[in-house]
């Protein structure tokens, strides 16, 4: 008996929504106020210094409400600079060494130009020319070995480099800004507090528009479209109160109502989600039920 009235309450449901257009006293579609929550989460770990966060709070988009505990990665980057200086400075000497180099390879080669000119003019000897190339390959074979001996340094200070820029992420991310303009709906987290990566700190949802998703049944389908304009309703202390909406989304799938139901002959009510566009003026919630008004005449 129970399957029975299960089954009838499906049928029922669709029936009554199947009636667009239709002025029957009865709503067009039924279901609830929803809103895209986002989780907000920490970016680093450590002690909560500083958090400025209370449910309710509307925020806007970069607001800064509070930081992480800073002071072990700044001792890191202090720590970080000091072996860059020491570092540094094994390359200067080195990097000395081969501008010293260069000097004596720069030299050599205009003697060897003057040399080739002797040649030239029967002045000079090839035994001359043969030493000035002897010393010029000598000199570049020290710049090749001096450059190897330098390539570790080099690479020691682009491993620095890229601590250092790692140590100041992670401190910018130590300071807790506020992602996107919205309210706080639950806070996780209070000063003092340690908290961990990724660790929830508060969820914040925009509620200056809200998402109605409701529920139409098949034969309804023709007389929807994005963009079209309805009326939402909901409950009020002595009467419904009115809202305009817009349909922003239609889905490509039915889904069965009620949920619940498992067996296949109860599985018959196949209806369609549809989110409508509703500008909130602070009295819709999320949760919230409300009916759906295809002839925006019903007010």
């Amino acid at each position: 008996m129970k399957h029975i009235t299960t089954y009838i309450l499906g049928i029922a449901f669709v029936l009554s929504m199947s009636s667009c257009g239709v002025d029957n006293g009865k709503a067009d579609g039924y279901g609830n106020f929803e809103a895209t929550e986002i989780t907000i989460s920490a970016e680093n770990n450590g002690r909560l210094m500083q958090f400025n966060v209370k449910e309710g709070d509307l925020l806007d988009k970069g607001t800064f409400l509070g930081y992480i505990d800073t002071i072990p990665l700044a001792l890191k980057r202090e720590q970080l600079l000091s072996s860059k200086a020491v570092v540094s400075s094994q390359s200067k000497s080195v990097l000395s060494q081969i501008s010293v180099l260069n000097a004596k390879l720069k030299t050599a080669n205009a003697n060897k130009l003057r040399a080739e000119n002797l040649i030239a003019d029967n002045a000079g000897t090839q035994k001359q020319l043969d030493d000035i190339n002897g010393e010029i390959d000598v000199i570049k074979q020290q710049i090749l070995s001096v450059e190897i001996q330098n390539a570790p340094v080099v690479n020691e200070l682009k491993s620095i480099d890229v601590q250092l820029r790692q140590i100041d992420d992670q401190i910018s991310k130590s300071k807790i800004i506020n992602p996107v303009k919205g309210t706080v709906l639950t806070k996780y987290a209070e000063a003092n507090e340690i908290t961990s990566f990724s660790k929830p700190l508060y969820k914040i949802a925009d509620l200056s528009t809200m998402k109605l998703r409701a529920y139409f049944s098949e034969p309804q389908l023709a007389g929807l479209k994005i963009g079209q304009e309805v009326t939402v309703k909901i409950d009020d202390a002595d009467a419904m109160q009115s809202h305009r909406g817009t349909i922003s989304w239609i889905a490509s799938e039915a889904e069965f109502t009620p949920k619940i139901i498992q067996t296949k002959e109860e599985r018959v009510a196949l209806v369609y989600a549809v989110k409508v566009d509703v500008a909130n003026d602070g009295s819709l919630k999320i949760g919230m039920p409300a009916e759906v008004w295809m002839n925006t005449d019903n007010n």
